[in-house]
């Protein structure tokens, strides 16, 4: 059993939280998280009705690989040169991605060519991105478990209303202004982003080589078995789990619910990882890994609610309940890695982490059509349930999982 401890918080927390480089951080990523929570129901809606599933499938799985292949060295760039300038240019880049994508649905339908290489360059700018949004949290916040369970409350937000709003900006205007609406979501956060004043981790740097850096990186990823132990389960949760997702799930709901349904439903796992996130900030498990894993059986609601094929307000609660499992565990993990990382190094390793834990949803992204034309969407679904428990039992299986402990300064 996980011991709870250190529930409550002292009164001077809050205060302390919202200075005006986590004001700003919060911010930025609050614009951003409402477009990146607008694009699953725009890519499903808008390129499932040009080319299918499979073409959806395709779209994601373009944006993942290069993401998988280019996030190490984000994570190098991050550590050399500062992640706040890595993620102002990437965001740069994916306003004028997303802005072009936004010109060609205005005009016409795009052709499945111009799709694909927007989606690549826009998964390599984030494989850019991605590593200071962890490295970013220690500089901007002294109490880091504190500032992700708000920032997962914000994404949670956007989840909320991003997939109603653009579900209704789909069905008003078309899928032009969703990706318009995305391009300005950068923008605004690379302007955000740009006016952080932040203090370095202080730890000196030494001339070094680009595969250096990355050996080094690798050298401390592989030290902490909990991590990569962690990242293998991961490979196969995004195999079968997340990767397949948001095609079968898009489909299964739009067909048999229709595409108001799809939102509504992604709405109620906005709810959830709201209420993850408000538990998050006020529990704090002595072992947060395995907190996090018993919380995850939860999310096996999500996959088992579009098999079974319910009512409405049933697909929606499970929903809930599998985006508080979610929340809760994303919560601990990102806790982890911030505070048991060396800050010099924490952009590298958490390029490998992130590399990883993604490359099992570029193929199950890649797979998902030409597998669901051979196994019914619904089975699919099943099988997603079943590989829910079983990492869940893996998490909690494994000793050096079970058994980590948080550090004592958060």
């Amino acid at each position: 059993m996980t011991t709870i401890a250190d529930s409550t918080t002292s009164a001077t927390a809050p205060a302390a939280l919202w200075t005006r480089d986590f004001s700003l951080y919060f911010a930025a990523r609050v614009v951003s998280l409402l477009g990146d929570a607008m694009m699953p129901v725009a890519a499903a809606l808008a390129v499932g009705a040009l080319y299918g599933v499979s073409g959806v499938g395709y779209v994601l799985a373009v944006w993942t690989a290069p993401f998988v292949l280019f996030i190490v060295f984000g994570g190098v760039f991050s550590d050399r040169i500062g992640a706040r300038a890595m993620m102002v240019g990437a965001d740069a880049v994916r306003t004028v991605t997303q802005g072009v994508l936004a010109v060609a649905f205005f005009t016409g339908a795009p052709p499945l060519w111009l799709l694909l290489v927007a989606s690549a360059i826009s998964g390599a700018a984030a494989a850019m991105f991605q590593p200071g949004v962890n490295g970013m949290v220690p500089l901007v916040a002294k109490d880091p478990q504190r500032a992700n369970g708000t920032l997962k409350i914000a994404d949670a937000v956007t989840q909320l209303g991003g997939p109603v709003l653009a579900g209704l900006l789909m069905a008003a205007t078309g899928a032009g202004t969703v990706y318009a609406v995305d391009a300005a979501t950068f923008l605004l956060s690379g302007l955000c982003l740009a006016l952080i004043r932040h203090a370095a981790p202080t730890e000196g740097r030494q001339p070094s080589t680009v595969l250096r850096d990355l050996r080094r990186g690798w050298v401390e990823f592989r030290s902490r078995t909990w991590m990569w132990s962690v990242i293998l389960i991961w490979v196969c949760f995004g195999l079968f789990v997340f990767g397949p997702y948001i095609p079968l799930a898009s489909q299964v709901i739009g067909e048999r619910l229709g595409e108001a349904a799809y939102g509504w439903t992604m709405a109620g796992l906005g709810t959830g990882t709201v209420i993850g996130g408000l538990v998050a900030i006020q529990i704090r498990p002595s072992r947060p890994l395995a907190g996090g894993a018993v919380a995850l059986i939860g999310f096996a609601a999500i996959p088992l609610s579009v098999a079974l094929e319910p009512p409405l307000p049933v697909l929606i609660a499970g929903h809930v309940v599998g985006g508080s499992a979610w929340a809760f565990w994303s919560v601990m993990w990102s806790t982890s890695v911030q505070t048991l990382v060396p800050p010099a190094v924490l952009n590298r390793v958490t390029a490998y982490e992130v590399a990883g834990s993604v490359s099992g949803i570029a193929v199950g992204q890649a797979l998902v059509g030409p597998t669901s034309t051979i196994v019914a969407p619904r089975d699919l679904l099943l099988v997603s349930t079943v590989v829910t428990g079983a990492v869940v039992a893996a998490l909690l299986l494994i000793r050096p999982i079970r058994n980590l402990r948080r550090a004592t300064t958060t």
